[in-house]
This record gives C-alpha cells, sequence and structure tokens, in this order.
C-alpha cells in the first residue's frame, strides 16, 4: 500500500511539472508566431501541439512537404510526427529556422538540430542553407576544434542513439577527442624540456605535467561512450599513465556516484539485478577490459579495489581472471591489507577470500617463472639473491606469511587451504621460516581438534633449519608441535652449537661462501671435486650411522612418552621441557664422535649442505 502511495504521490508531482513546461513552450511560441495569418496546420510532436501554417514547414521540410502531398485532396490540417528526435524542443527550434526567426546554435543543442534536420529532411534538396548544413558546418568548424564542447555534444548523443551515431556525430567527436589529448600531450612534453647543467635535452620527470586536464571532463560521458573514447585514444597514442589516471578517475566516480559499492553486511552476496549494481558491473567489466598492458601503470591498490568489486558484484571470470593475473605481476608492491579481500560467498565460508589470493600467488609464481625462463644466465645466477626476481620473492614470501597469520584464527580455515597458500611460493622463496612458524602455531592454537596427523602434515612445511635462534628457543618448548618436530628443533640446535664451537676452535677459520653447497651447484675453491665428492660420502656414511642409533634411542623415547604427558598435566610447560631437554641430553646423540675423530675426513664433518641433513631428519618421520 505504502509503495503504490508513494507512486500515485510522484505522479501527481510530474503532471504539474509537465503542464507547466507545456505552458512554459506555449509562451514562448506564442511570442514568435504570428497570428495575422489563421494557421492552417497543427504539427503535434510528442503529446505538443503547435498551430503552424503549411507554406514556410513545407518549403524547408521534405517530411512535412511529403505528408501534406500525400493527404491533398483531404485538405490535412494536423500531423503527428512521431519519434522525433529530442522531441517538442528540437521541433520548435526547427519550425523558427522554417520561418526565419533567428536562434543561436550551442554545443548544447547542436546535435538535437542535427537529428531533428535528419528527420525532417531539412536538407539543401528542399532550401539553401537549410538547417542540416547550418548545424554540419557548426559541428566541424567550432565544436570539433574544442574538447569541452565535444564532451557536451557527446552527453547530448546519450539520447539520440543510434541515429547521432548514423550521422557520425559521436565519432567525429571521439576522434576530435583523442586528436586534442594528443595534441595537449605532446605540447605537454616539449614544455617539460630543459637543458641539463652539460648541454644535453632532457625530460624533466619532476615538473608537473599539465597536459591530461582532460581526465576530469571525460568523467562525465556514459560508460559506452567513454570506452569508445578510451580505445580512441589508445590509437592515438595517448601515454599508458594518462590513460590510466583517467580510467582511475572514471571509476572512482561511476562506482559512488549512484549508490555505495560495498554491501553494509559484508557476508551475503548484494543483488546484482537491481539497477545501480547492474550499472556498476557494466563500469568494472568496461574499465578491466580498457586497462593498459603495461606495469606499474595503474596503482596495485586500485587493481585490488576493482577485484574486491569484480569479486562482489560477479562479474566475469574472464574479467576476474585478468586482474588476478595483472595484480599477480606486481604482487611484490603489494601490502598485507589489499590481500585481505572479503569473503561475499554464503555463511559458514571463511572470513577473507583465499581462492581468490591462491590464484594471485600461482600467477606470480608462474609470472617469476617466465621471467627466469627469459635470461641467458644459467639457474644458479637466476637463484642469486640480487636478482630483481629474487627480491620479488623475499618480498612476497613475508607478504604470505603475514597473510598467514592473520587468517589463521578463522574458524571455517580448512587445513587444506591453509596449506595450499603456504606451499604457493617455492622452497627458495623463503631464507627464514619464522614468519611460517609463526602463523602455524597460529593455527594451530586456534585449531585444537586437529588430529595427530594432522599437526604433523602442517609442521612438515618448517624447515627448522632456517629458524632464527629466538624462533628455535621458542618452537623447543611448544607443546602445540608434534613430538617429531620437537625433536628436530632440538637435534638441529645442537648442530647449530657444536658448529659455532667447532669455527671458534678454528685458528683460520673459512669464509661461508667458500663451504661447498649442493643446492647451488658452486665447487669450492679450497677442494676439488673429487676429494668433495669423497668427503660427502664419508659424512653420510658417518650420518646414518648416528641416525640408526637415534631411531633405537626414540623408539624408548615414545615408550616414556606416556609418562611425560602425565608430568606434563602436573608442572607448567617450562619445567616440563626442561626435564625433557635433560632425557634428550642423556641419550648422548654425539658420545661417540670423538672416538671416531680419526675416521672423519674434517673437522667440518657437521657443516654439510642443508639439503643432505633435510634427507637425513626426515628419515626420522
Amino acid at each position: 500500500m505504502d509503495r503504490g502511495g508513494d507512486k500515485h504521490q510522484q505522479q501527481q508531482q510530474q503532471q504539474p511539472q509537465l503542464s507547466l513546461a507545456k505552458i512554459s513552450r506555449q509562451q514562448r511560441y506564442n511570442e514568435w508566431i504570428f497570428r495575422d495569418v489563421p494557421s492552417d496546420i497543427t504539427i503535434q510532436v510528442n503529446g505538443g501541439a503547435f498551430s503552424l501554417h503549411k507554406f514556410p514547414l513545407v518549403s524547408r521540410s521534405g517530411r512535412i512537404r511529403r505528408l501534406v502531398a500525400e493527404h491533398r485532396d483531404s485538405d490535412i490540417s494536423r500531423v503527428e510526427l512521431l519519434n522525433l528526435p529530442g522531441g517538442a524542443e528540437s521541433f520548435e527550434l526547427a519550425a523558427k529556422f522554417c520561418y526565419g526567426i533567428n536562434f543561436e546554435i550551442t554545443s548544447s543543442n547542436v546535435a538535437q538540430l542535427c537529428c531533428a534536420s535528419d528527420y525532417l529532411e531539412m536538407t539543401e534538396e528542399f532550401s539553401k542553407d537549410n538547417l542540416g548544413s547550418r548545424t554540419e558546418e557548426y559541428l566541424e568548424s567550432v565544436v570539433c576544434k574544442n574538447l569541452e564542447m565535444c564532451v557536451e555534444v557527446l552527453q547530448q548523443c546519450e539520447s539520440l542513439l543510434p541515429l547521432a551515431d548514423e550521422l557520425r556525430i559521436v565519432s567525429r567527436c571521439i576522434d576530435a577527442i583523442a586528436s586534442k589529448a594528443c595534441v595537449e600531450q605532446i605540447a605537454s612534453s616539449f614544455s617539460r624540456l630543459e637543458y641539463s647543467s652539460s648541454g644535453r635535452l632532457h625530460m624533466n620527470r619532476q615538473a608537473k605535467s599539465d597536459g591530461d586536464w582532460w581526465i576530469e571532463d571525460l568523467s562525465v560521458i556514459r560508460v559506452d561512450l567513454y570506452e569508445r573514447v578510451i580505445t580512441a585514444m589508445k590509437c592515438r597514442g595517448v601515454r599508458p599513465e594518462s590513460i590510466g589516471a583517467s580510467l582511475v578517475n572514471y571509476a572512482q566516480k561511476e562506482l559512488t556516484k549512484k549508490s555505495s559499492l560495498w554491501n553494509p553486511s559484508g557476508q551475503t552476496k548484494v543483488d546484482i539485478n537491481s539497477a545501480p549494481t547492474g550499472h556498476e558491473k557494466l563500469v568494472v567489466e568496461t574499465i578491466v577490459s580498457l586497462l593498459p598492458v603495461e606495469k606499474l601503470v595503474i596503482p596495485i591498490n586500485f587493481l585490488f579495489g576493482l577485484l574486491r568489486s569484480a569479486v562482489m558484484l560477479d562479474c566475469t571470470i574472464a574479467c576476474r581472471l585478468d586482474l588476478e593475473r595483472r595484480i599477480g605481476s606486481q604482487l611484490d608492491i603489494a601490502t598485507l591489507d589489499d590481500l585481505l579481500i572479503p569473503s561475499f560467498k554464503h555463511a559458514g565460508d571463511t572470513l577473507f577470500d583465499v581462492d581468490t589470493v591462491h590464484r594471485i600467488l600461482v600467477n606470480f609464481s608462474q609470472q617469476d617463472d617466465s621471467e627466469e625462463d627469459m635470461e641467458d644466465g644459467s639457474v644458479f645466477e637466476s637463484d642469486s639473491p640480487h636478482s630483481p626476481s629474487q627480491t620479488a620473492l623475499f618480498k612476497v614470501s613475508k607478504l604470505v606469511d603475514n597473510y598467514l597469520a592473520e587468517i589463521a584464527p578463522d574458524a571455517n580455515l580448512k587445513l587444506a587451504k591453509f596449506i595450499v597458500i603456504a606451499d604457493a611460493l617455492p622452497e627458495h622463496a623463503r631464507t627464514i621460516h619464522d614468519g611460517l612458524y609463526r602463523a602455524i602455531d597460529i593455527y594451530l592454537k586456534a585449531h585444537q581438534g586437529l588430529t595427530d596427523t594432522d599437526r604433523k602434515r602442517l609442521c612438515k612445511m618448517i624447515d627448522f633449519q632456517k629458524l632464527s635462534q629466538e624462533a628455535g628457543a621458542h618452537a623447543a618448548q611448544n607443546e602445540r608441535l608434534p613430538l617429531q618436530s620437537i625433536v628436530q628443533v632440538l637435534y638441529f640446535e645442537q648442530i647449530r652449537l657444536r658448529n659455532s664451537l667447532g669455527c671458534s676452535n678454528e685458528d683460520e677459520p673459512k669464509p661461508m661462501h667458500q663451504s661447498w653447497r649442493i643446492s647451488s651447484g658452486a665447487l669450492s675453491a679450497a677442494m676439488s671435486p673429487r676429494d668433495n665428492y669423497a668427503s660427502l660420502r664419508r659424512e653420510n656414511r658417518e650420518l646414518k650411522l648416528e641416525l640408526a642409533r637415534l631411531r633405537m634411542r626414540l623408539n624408548d623415547l615414545e615408550r616414556e612418552h606416556v609418562c611425560m604427558k602425565r608430568d606434563m598435566q602436573r608442572s607448567n610447560s617450562r619445567k616440563f621441557m626442561s626435564s625433557f631437554s635433560k632425557k634428550i641430553g642423556k641419550l648422548s646423540f654425539f658420545a661417540n664422535s670423538s672416538s671416531r675423530a680419526s675416521t672423519s675426513p674434517s673437522r667440518h664433518s657437521y657443516r654439510t649442505n642443508s639439503k643432505v641433513i633435510e634427507r637425513t631428519c626426515a628419515s626420522t618421520d
């Protein structure tokens, strides 16, 4: 009942407005029509009636002449013009022109007059200097010379399509806008040229560019016409930076002009069938299709904003995948807030859109691999810490670890999704695993119902050799970690301690970069390849013997595990771990190392490469 009453009230308000418009038009009409000769024809246009004379009309308009001639026998006195472009206002101006009344052709009415003259057939065939030729002359000599006028004419053409397109009004204005923007860009570039101290001519990058003033003007055009303007600018060679700035400005205005883009609830899907949302969906898809192919032209936070909008508005899959690919190509400059994309799915899902972030990471990894394949250098050179791709990997790995720590407390986050995000980057991306350990610890704390198998599966992603001393000390006392993980932490801590003691006793310690690393494939400068291979075999044999003894001790340790759990319940975690460390110490992992000193090839037997230690420690699982 309320909606019906509101609609009726709106109709009552519109009727007085329409009647006032008719009265105003009638008053203007009475001012210029001469009344000394009685009218002999009435023209009806969109509900409006004009009492006029046949002679002035048929002398200029071929359409009215034909209609009158067709009904000459019946002496027609009333003619209805259906679908006249511009309606009654356009016909009033055309009738004035037929009566010889002067009026001004402007950018606000030239499009309507062009279409009305074509509809009424007011061409040179029926009268010299007719309305059609006058409007065409104004369009070519005045409008197309001025960018602001072209924009205004395009706005007027929005209600005159497709006739305005058939008359090439739209295409001429678009070409003029693109040409003017290109000329302004060239002029601005010349104004920024200056001579350096050495006398060379160069471009001043810090000087403000004044050639992009047209960006604000284009924001008022309808999206379909705006798309054609930007496409024409690209063909003309307008700078990608200017195109990108225009797209950002247009999207920000259009997406906030009609309605709020974000759903206040944040969890339910938005109804995309409503008119404002349908418009916004069209805007997002159009903007994405117009994005320049050059990297770093569009701010990455704007790309993430478009992606959030595309997900919320349920845009096409191609649109979303294009945004994910663009974001993945420059993910190293993203922030944590950028990655926190809300999930707009049904209740029971995660708070953040983890699947979208995973696809972005896959795009980043593939882009990184493709760049490395294009390099002429070897694989070892591309893995160098100084290569740009490796630097990007380091940044993204920290970003991913922070993202994992942020989403880890989500109760609806499945273990498989957590693992797939953590494994999205290659192994060499993380030089230190403190961030990954922190995220896994938060997940274990928030999901205490995980089975022992799931906890082992989760902790296998951590390379305990890459933990810092502080993180290793924390992991050694972390009750949430599986027992095998704690054993590995203590094992590597003892290796680290033994290596540090060995280095301190050496008279001439070797720098770290001279040690032999299998992972990099670089040979030590101090030993030949054959000696290195023999040394590695001896070290592996020694480690296998120690691991065999460790397995035997580990069986006894697991039998004592039940008793340790009782001790854990009676005492706090610190006392328990100290007693646990004492028991581990009794196992004497390295007790017989001194007796085998004569068989060891060097005092650096424990400073082997990381992959050997990983392989030997993995066998303890």
